[in-house]
């Protein structure tokens, strides 16, 4: 029988983040995140005083996940770009991070790295300072907004039956222009309703060059 690794804060967060991919938030209590490393509880404030640590610990460890531009990244839309779809492929992964995200009084070094840099695309971009927290805050609400409303869509594969079944017991004449939506957009070959945060995003990004000087 192989030895049991030895706890560290890094297995003990890697846990509690599988913990809550499994469960939501609400599950990530100690005693749950210790069940699931086969270990007492107690053995869990070694590594985390308590509970408020572990959260600290996986909101920093959600955005050290995310992809961030750097100060050589050129254009500020192509840098804004690659970090919304990197943030919106974690806050997937981790829907139930949407609610922590801004909400610790104690943010660790990833956190504080994140708001920098992505600050520092918009500044040096030529954004005033209430522009480039105008434009953060934005972007930001548009990412959780979306990844909140796409966790809630049923599973890809079963989009098309959904619309389908809709469509059958809809009543054309009350409801026209959804079954058009439906008939006509959402049912057509090759639709992807994925496509539509790259849509939404590049309307904000037109609106924030828009004012950008």
């Amino acid at each position: 029988m192989p030895p049991r690794r030895s706890l560290t804060k890094e297995r003990v967060l890697r846990a509690a983040i599988e913990v809550a991919d499994r469960g939501g938030v609400e599950a990530m209590t100690m005693r749950r995140v210790a069940q699931h490393l086969g270990v007492e509880a107690m053995s869990l404030y070694h590594h985390v005083p308590n509970k408020d640590a572990i959260l600290d610990g996986v909101v920093d460890a959600v955005f050290a996940a995310i992809e961030l531009p750097g100060p050589e990244d050129g254009d500020w839309r192509d840098a804004i770009r690659a970090r919304a779809s990197s943030a919106r492929a974690v806050l997937s992964r981790h829907s139930w991070a949407l609610g922590l995200l801004d909400s610790r009084r104690n943010p660790g070094p990833a956190t504080l790295r994140h708001h920098d840099a992505v600050l520092g695309v918009f500044r040096r971009a030529g954004f005033t300072l209430p522009m480039a927290v105008h434009a953060v805050s934005l972007i930001d609400s548009y990412i959780g907004g979306y990844v909140l409303q796409e966790s809630s869509l049923p599973a890809s594969d079963d989009l098309a039956k959904v619309a389908d079944d809709i469509l059958e017991n809809l009543p054309r004449d009350e409801f026209p222009y959804l079954a058009e939506v439906i008939s006509g957009h959402a049912m057509r070959p090759g639709y992807d309703h994925t496509s539509e945060f790259a849509f939404g995003l590049e309307l904000i990004l037109d609106g924030l060059e828009a004012r950008r000087k």
